[in-house]
């Protein structure tokens, strides 16, 4: 994640200039292969495993739910979180989201209709956590 922005836009920037398969290797690095296939909508790892090698493509939507994921863990991440730290907020439940986890929001929801209040929850939790 960049530095010489803002934590809020250099996630930003990062999210929308990586290539696909540089935005999933990060996002592995920082949420795991299980949390990352979720959030993409496949079953496998192995799946995630060859998007970030450039060996497979996900589809359209799936990128979209990931690069929304990318940019609020790299939100919590310029925080000065640690990947276990993001890992957990991805999976618990959130009060700013009626109680449900950021990745199952993700996960189900359109990522252009759920993509503010998801950053929202994001901002949220980097200014305090």
């Amino acid at each position: 994640m960049s530095t010489s922005a803002s934590p809020i836009m250099s996630s930003y920037l990062d999210s929308v200039r990586l290539n696909e398969a540089d935005l999933i290797t990060r996002l592995l690095d920082c949420l795991g292969g299980k949390l990352t296939a979720y959030l993409g909508g496949v079953r496998e790892t192995r799946a995630v495993r060859q998007w970030a090698e450039g060996v497979r493509k996900p589809s359209s939507e799936s990128m979209e739910r990931l690069r929304l994921a990318f940019q609020a863990a790299g939100m919590i991440v310029e925080a000065g979180n640690a990947p276990q730290v993001v890992q957990a907020w991805f999976q618990g439940m959130n009060p700013q989201l009626e109680d449900r986890s950021p990745a199952r929001v993700i996960r189900e929801g359109d990522p252009h209709a759920v993509g503010p209040e998801v950053l929202a929850a994001a901002r949220a939790f980097a200014r305090v956590g």
